[in-house]
């Protein structure tokens, strides 16, 4: 029993340690010893123990954003993500690495990592210039809801045997590939003076035991496991290897769960967690839990990696939206009081490595999704898919600051977890200690987590001046409204002086001029309290004065202020300054740094009020140089060096006035205008004449589909084998013809394409019908009847298949096949089919790279993807007029080449989207699919038969050409014989004014027409 007297007039706080669950109470002794471990080849750069990672002998909270580089292939704006990760507080950016990108033959001659957006080098130089570190995770397998989860499609057919495996015709595959980014990362490791501080080998591998809870192992995912931890580090990797653990059950690639040697360990185990589900749709995750319900990672850790930082390289940061889901995803359902309540409640459970999931989604341009995700990856991010910021961006810096700034965080033993730390049981305690500086963080939810009302409380706490109950001015109380929790801290180091205890949250604090401020906030209109050891005297500079109480102690003082509103500023002993906002005010409240040191010391920010972005700060004598973004003309108040007169804001020097609590403000102008871009011209061709008897299929554009063997272990299928992936062609639409002689009633085809794929069938140009997909199952299959006008009983058929491959599944289903199962002729005297022909992606049947820059991903097999229709500087000229909106009648395909001239105002940045609509007031005319080009990139795919709510598209600059003239290219493939109708327009996601330069030359990312690909008729 703990028991803590009453002092003065304030309360007690009483309870017992027996109360606490085991798993809570497991390292409540402050006492215990920790070895301190690193890799083991004599650096010592990075370490780690049970607490946290430490870096050059200081330890670190490692906070990081997500983003996939690939889903967004232009490296201009690979800056503005990882701008806006720095300016949310957050010092780690972690993302995915994307092997089948890199990689697209299975020749290691082809691995590319210079090409547009494949130059990882350049990322990792991005990183470096803007201070973040870096969690690399190059796979070989990433899941990411990608295309066979990232592996390369030329590695699904089966010939490199079991995929993640110890084989050596896969070992000799996934080297090369990672020896080269080891080779890209090795410079750029802390170890060098680099950003990158740890990397994953492998991804959601939970293969180690055979028996997890009887420690059986399983020896060849171990033998696969210890290849690649042994490779790494032979060619150059040194700082520390991880893995990402999909679910708590596993308990794989722990060397502190290894208790029998069964090996394949990494050095940081992790664990990802999704506790609203990973998808938009519930139903998709059968562990789901109800809203705001908690996990214990406590437990799990103590379990499987005590002496190990507790890290989740993936936390919930949003949830990916499948081809049945909402239109513009599910932003709701991981808001801001998501980001609040759960995010706290990690720090809570003492994780300190903390990755969110995605930060950024982007795009799924191309052919990058698995067949359950359409186009967008938006992932309901806290930077949306067109690079928007709000509220739940905002909530996380209020967070990502905190973390920044508490140093004794990285270093804590959970002592206490208890409804009695308050006076209100609804309420529960956890309580963290820095065993060192005994520094205490108190996190404070409702003790049934799904419950949102309001609730007010008084806590008991313990500092170095005391124990107290909080607040201690009149009859106060702290409140906790809806889902919520709050991080309060006592013993709070800010620079010399010590914040004994604030019933306020601690967003950050600076050093000006030798002197600390300290910045506080409240939700709006919330009451609070803080006490400042050694403190004698204060007063308001700023802010509503008669709000404000001061107390003075023999241990310091204390301040009281009610209701707040906007922003206070109280000044304490004439030199210690401190800042209390309100939520939204504390929202608008940017701590930029002044170094590209990750760590961000306390004496190398500035703190910038107002503006709706700030990028960057940078000191130059006497001005200091902000960059960022303006939504609106707006007042900005900036705390700095007392020696700074200027300010400089995007280039402009401000008309600049101090405060006499010298700060400076300004005023920043807002947007301009500007107007959504109209067509200049649409014109239009038929993109199917494959469909025709007398359409020539000889050329290097189409190869023989004659195995009669396969290296699938999938042998259940009509011969011969019509894989497509066999033949060389993985991504998009493939089109098949099959000749017979003789008569036939009907044929019967089952397709497999994926989930949501469809195809369409033609005998001898005469249509058959289609099966326009379906989202229980990833194969189609249909008995057509063949119609006897358009038969050559004495002569040559051909049956010509369209089929749509929306991806390969993941994992080791990754093997499963593409392309027909089966084709077989029913009822009549044909032999079956003599031979059979099948297109794809241009120079996919002689294993050719035809676009490195934009990959095999972005285009499949129509007319107007293999002869480059979609690129500009294609010559169109002979082309009839017409537009989307004109349509065309019966089932086909044709291709539409818009052209849209966009000149965007200097010195702003702006998001387009485009929209693909319809008319629907027929059952029918949703019988089709539209997928739209940009400048060479295909950027969207609408199929309304599946959703016809998700029909919008952002599309990048760099993709666009913001300065000039640009190639949009629409396909419509009608799967039915009645008249489709396609709608298509430019909408202005936002205007803003804005540091980033989008009007850059990105002429390298979109390469033109070029005569080779008229070979591929």
């Amino acid at each position: 029993m703990v028991r803590f007297r009453k002092i003065g007039a304030l309360t007690a706080l009483i309870f017992s340690f027996n109360t606490l669950p085991h798993s809570l109470a497991a390292d409540s002794d402050s006492d215990s010893e920790w070895p301190i471990r690193d890799t083991g080849l004599g650096d010592k750069t990075v370490q780690w123990d049970h607490y946290s990672l430490i870096y050059n002998g200081e330890r670190l909270f490692s906070f990081g954003g997500e983003f996939h580089p690939f889903r967004i292939p232009v490296p201009e704006l690979w800056v503005d993500i990882m701008e806006k990760i720095k300016a949310s507080g957050m010092n780690t950016m972690s993302f995915y690495n994307h092997w089948g990108f890199h990689m697209p033959t299975s020749d290691a001659e082809s691995l590319d990592f210079h090409s547009g957006a494949h130059d990882l080098g350049r990322l990792y130089e991005i990183a470096k210039d803007l201070g973040l570190f870096v969690h690399s995770r190059p796979g070989p397998y990433i899941n990411a809801e990608l295309n066979a989860g990232g592996m390369p499609l030329w590695a699904t057919t089966g010939e490199f045997g079991a995929l993640r495996d110890n084989n050596t015709a896969w070992e000799a595959k996934w080297k090369p590939y990672m020896d080269r980014v080891a080779e890209i990362t090795r410079p750029y490791q802390v170890t060098q003076n680099g950003t990158v501080i740890l990397f994953q080998i492998e991804n959601e591998f939970p293969q180690q035991w055979a028996d997890v809870e009887a420690k059986t192992p399983n020896p060849v995912p171990i033998a696969y496991m210890e290849e690649l931890f042994e490779r790494m580090q032979s060619v150059g990797i040194d700082v520390p290897l991880t893995h990402n653990m999909p679910g708590q059950q596993y308990k794989s690639w722990s060397v502190d769960y290894d208790t029998v040697g069964a090996g394949g360990n990494v050095h940081i185990y992790g664990l990802d967690n999704y506790p609203s589900c990973w998808s938009c749709i519930p139903e998709d995750c059968s562990t789901s839990n109800p809203s705001f319900t908690l996990m214990d990672y406590t437990a799990h850790f103590n379990e499987v990696s005590p002496k190990q930082p507790s890290m989740m390289p993936e936390f919930q940061g949003g949830a990916m939206n499948p081809w049945d889901g909402p239109a513009g995803g599910c932003e709701a359902k991981t808001d801001d009081s998501f980001v609040n309540f759960y995010y706290r409640d990690n720090v809570a459970q003492r994780v300190t490595i903390l990755g969110l999931y995605m930060f950024y989604g982007g795009t799924n341009w191309g052919w990058l999704a698995a067949p359950f995700v359409p186009t967008s990856y938006g992932y309901s991010a806290a930077i949306a898919e067109n690079r928007t910021i709000g509220p739940k961006f905002y909530e996380i810096k209020s967070l990502a600051l905190f973390t920044r700034s508490a140093k004794d965080l990285t270093k804590t033993d959970l002592v206490g977890n208890s409804t009695s730390y308050t006076d209100n049981e609804a309420l529960t305690t956890i309580e963290l200690r820095n065993p060192d500086t005994d520094a205490g963080f108190y996190a404070i939810r409702h003790t049934d987590p799904t419950n949102n009302d309001e609730q007010a409380f008084r806590l008991s706490i313990r500092t170095s001046a005391g124990n107290f109950t909080v607040p201690t001015q009149d009859d106060g109380a702290i409140g906790l409204n809806g889902h919520i929790q709050k991080i309060l801290v006592t013993d709070f180091s800010f620079g010399d002086r010590n914040l004994i205890y604030s019933t306020a949250e601690v967003l950050t604090y600076g050093i000006f001029d030798k002197q600390p401020t300290l910045a506080l906030w409240v939700p709006n209109g919330e009451n609070g309290e803080f006490f400042v050891q050694g403190a004698r005297s204060g007063k308001v500079l700023a802010g509503e004065r008669s709000e404000v109480n001061f107390s003075r102690s023999r241990k310091g003082l204390i301040v009281n202020f009610k209701k707040q509103q906007g922003m206070t500023v109280i000044l304490l002993d004439g030199d210690v300054r401190v800042v209390v906002m309100d939520r939204d005010t504390a929202h608008l409240f940017w701590a930029p740094a002044l170094t590209n040191d990750p760590r961000v010391p306390a004496n190398q920010v500035a703190f910038v009020q107002g503006p709706y972005l700030v990028r960057s700060a940078e000191l130059d004598h006497h001005t200091l140089h902000l960059r960022g973004d303006s939504s609106q003309a707006t007042d900005i108040e900036v705390f700095t060096e007392s020696r700074v007169r200027t300010l400089n804001w995007n280039g402009n020097s401000l008309r600049t006035h101090r405060t006499k609590y010298n700060t400076l403000k300004a005023r920043i102008d807002g947007p301009g205008e500007f107007s959504a871009p109209t067509f200049r011209s649409w014109k239009v061709q038929d993109s199917l004449p494959e469909r025709f008897a007398n359409y020539s299929d000889s050329g290097p554009a189409w190869a023989s589909a004659d195995h009669m063997t396969t290296v699938s272990e999938y042998k259940d299928a009509t011969k011969p084998y019509l894989y497509a992936d066999e033949y060389g062609f993985h991504a998009g639409a493939q089109l098949w013809r099959g000749y017979f002689t003789g008569s036939a009633e009907a044929v019967y085809l089952e397709v497999q394409g994926g989930i949501a794929h469809g195809w369409s069938a033609w005998l001898n140009r005469q249509f058959l019908g289609s099966f326009l997909g379906d989202l229980g199952s990833s194969s189609g299959s249909k008995t057509l009847e063949f119609p006897a006008e358009g038969l050559t009983p004495d002569g040559e058929n051909v049956l010509f298949v369209m089929q749509d491959n929306s991806g390969h599944d993941q994992g080791s289903a990754s093997l499963n096949v593409r392309g027909i199962i089966n084709a077989t002729l029913i009822n009549g005297e044909s032999d079956g089919f003599s031979s059979w022909k099948v297109a794809g992606t241009a120079g996919g049947a002689s294993d050719t790279t035809i676009d490195p820059v934009r990959t095999y991903y972005n285009e499949g097999g129509l007319t107007a993807e293999r002869l480059g229709w979609h690129l500009p500087g294609f010559d169109d000229s002979d082309w009839q007029s017409s537009t989307p909106s004109d349509g065309f009648a019966g089932a086909g395909a044709k291709f539409y080449r818009g052209v849209l001239p966009i000149d965007t105002p200097k010195g702003h940045d702006v998001a387009l989207s485009v929209k693909i609509s319809f008319d629907d007031t027929s059952e029918e005319s949703n019988s089709f699919r539209a997928y739209l080009y940009v400048n060479g990139y295909q950027y969207g795919r609408y199929y309304p038969y599946i959703n016809s709510a998700v029909n919008t598209f952002p599309v990048p600059p760099g993709i666009w050409n913001y300065s000039g003239d640009n190639i949009v290219g629409l396909a419509v493939w009608n799967q039915g014989k009645w008249q489709v109708k396609v709608d298509i327009e430019v909408e202005v996601d936002y205007v803003l004014a804005s540091a980033l330069d989008v009007k850059f030359d990105g002429r390298y990312l979109r390469p033109g027409w070029d005569e080779s690909r008229t070979q591929y008729v």
